[in-house]
């Protein structure tokens, strides 16, 4: 996939710029990028991953390409408690499917989103796991479990093809 595929999956999630995001579990970067993209000149985005490698580069990547967005990045795994400020919002693309205690890892990225904040998620649109996807979620799956967890408001955004897994998808999600 390539940067333009990436804001395309998170575009209709993201409603104005600026503001003060997370990507959770941010691998390089890929959909960090396509959120600093999106909002733009002065919002700030922490990039949490265990890898202190990946979020090395990925600092490098984002002030060349967009310089004039705070990035924060933590060495961290993203399924422990962290240290984040109030956030307008988070993204978690293809990182869900890591977790099996989705309900909890849930409830604690409940309580990182102020009122009426955003979680935007990116993953394969499946039930069946593999060795690389251990619990995935389809779309269907995943507005089911948001709604259990206190998200409203859940859409689908797109549906690209995947070669891996037939089928990726992004939805957004509100907290009350």
């Amino acid at each position: 996939m390539k940067h333009e595929d990436h804001v395309h999956l998170l575009r209709n999630g993201v409603p104005e710029r600026g503001g003060i995001w997370a990507d959770l579990g941010s691998g390089a970067g890929a959909f960090t990028l396509a959120l600093a993209d999106l909002l733009g000149p002065g919002s700030t985005i922490y990039a949490v991953d265990k890898d202190a490698r990946v979020l090395d580069q990925l600092a490098r990547t984002m002030h060349a390409m967009f310089p004039a967005v705070t990035l924060h990045c933590h060495a961290a795994d993203f399924t422990q408690p962290l240290n984040l400020p109030a956030l307008d919002g988070i993204v978690m693309a293809n990182s869900l499917h890591y977790v099996r205690k989705k309900e909890a890892m849930l409830q604690r990225v409940h309580g990182y989103l102020r009122s009426g904040g955003r979680l935007l998620l990116v993953e394969y649109n499946t039930d069946r796991s593999n060795p690389w996807i251990p619990y995935p979620l389809s779309y269907e799956a995943w507005s089911a479990l948001a709604g259990r967890n206190g998200f409203r408001e859940t859409r689908l955004l797109e549906k690209v093809p995947s070669r891996y897994m037939r089928e990726m998808y992004s939805a957004a999600s509100l907290t009350s």
